[in-house]
């Protein structure tokens, strides 16, 4: 099977390191990321037509894809805590 598009890592291949780290230390950052996953899984599954849904709800899991991804985003940029 293809690589899904839009997978995080390679949406910021600047942040790939980080978000390994995220994913084992950071419990809120791994339950968002795995909610991400799962839309995009979602919504390329919707644009193939493995999975065909109506216009309206591929548009409100893109939607919500796009603000999970610009949460996710904020947690990346953020300065890295020290300790």
């Amino acid at each position: 099977m293809s690589q899904v598009p839009h997978e995080l890592a390679a949406e910021f291949p600047e942040f790939a390191d980080r978000i390994r780290q995220l994913k084992q230390g950071n419990a809120h950052f791994a339950r968002l990321l795995g909610e991400y996953d799962e839309l995009n899984r979602k919504v390329y599954q919707a644009e193939t037509n493995v999975a065909p849904m109506e216009e309206l709800a591929e548009m409100e899991l893109r939607k919500r894809r796009m603000a999970l991804k610009d949460e996710l985003y904020r947690i990346l940029a953020a300065p890295a805590e020290i300790g």
